[in-house]
């Protein structure tokens, strides 16, 4: 059901307030070149720092921008399991096709924890249930084994695997039916993950360079495999540069030089220094990108 390039949009803001003509325009600029699917209020979209009303208002706003064109993966997770629960409620309520569920963060559940956690959203949320790991920003790592078991629960569909650690892909991999949707949480595993087996990538790098991301995915799909490689390679430093500073200063900062938002962060996110400004306005000019 979800494959290929998908976005995790920013969340663009102007004056403090969310920015929805800017946020239409940059799901328009994500179908136009080919992006697969739309995952609003991710951690590059700043979930943690937006309003119950204001991430309710960004999932309406991507929708109706998307029309159905692309499956919208809407981010619902959050450190209480009744929060996340409310929240993929209201997913499955606006027509999202899917929920994606991060591991709580801070609380640093126990495998037993997170078992008890997301089968209890999925429970209470007649909606497909994308899970997500990404133990650097959540200071907790769900264990193959968990995956596994939660692959068995009917609505949970796939895992984002933002772990880092390719020996625990292969397990999941391994551990989970062939229908079981892995998807790459981080730009610079992408095509690694995909020789693997996995399906796509949830990326930060698309924001930016959706046209390039999308072609990587197309290029391996096709066999074309030296391609996809050389495509992984030529943006490996946008990879790279994008990560400078915690994400999503660089992909927002990124957009605003190329003209599509406005430069605006929620504290306790700020602007970036102005070496690492230099770095990534190279790296965009080398690579053409603006």
């Amino acid at each position: 059901m979800f494959h290929g390039a998908i976005v995790a949009t920013i969340t663009p803001f102007r004056n403090g307030k969310l920015d929805a003509s800017a946020l239409k325009k940059l799901v328009e600029f994500q179908i136009r070149n080919g992006t697969d699917g739309i995952v609003p209020c991710g951690t590059t979209g700043e979930s943690a720092t937006l309003s119950y009303e204001e991430h309710e208002r960004v999932i309406d706003l991507v929708l109706e921008a998307v029309a159905g064109r692309v499956p919208v993966i809407a981010g619902t997770g959050s450190n209480n399991t009744k929060e996340a629960v409310l929240l993929t409620r209201y997913a499955k309520k606006a027509g999202a096709n899917a929920a994606l569920v991060i591991t709580p963060y801070y609380n640093k559940p126990t495998q037993a924890g997170l078992l008890a956690h997301f089968r209890e959203v999925a429970a209470s949320a007649d909606i497909p249930l994308i899970l997500y790991n990404v133990p650097s920003r959540t200071g907790v790592n769900m264990a193959a084994e968990t995956v596994a078991l939660l692959s068995e629960v009917k609505n949970i569909v796939g895992v984002k695997e933002a772990s880092g650690n390719l020996s625990q892909v292969c397990d999941i991999l391994k551990m989970t039916h062939r229908t079981f949707c892995v998807l790459s949480g981080d730009d610079g595993l992408f095509f690694p993950m995909l020789a693997l087996g996995a399906k796509g990538v949830i990326s930060v790098v698309s924001n930016v360079a959706p046209r390039e991301v999308a072609d990587l995915y197309d290029a391996f799909a096709l066999g074309e495999v030296a391609r996809a490689r050389e495509i992984h390679f030529r943006l490996w430093p946008l990879m790279n540069a994008l990560f400078i500073e915690t994400n999503p200063i660089p992909a927002k900062t990124a957009l605003a030089m190329m003209g599509k938002v406005r430069e605006e962060f929620r504290l306790p996110l700020c602007g970036m220094s102005d070496a690492n400004r230099k770095v990534l306005a190279k790296v965009l000019s080398d690579l053409k990108i603006g």
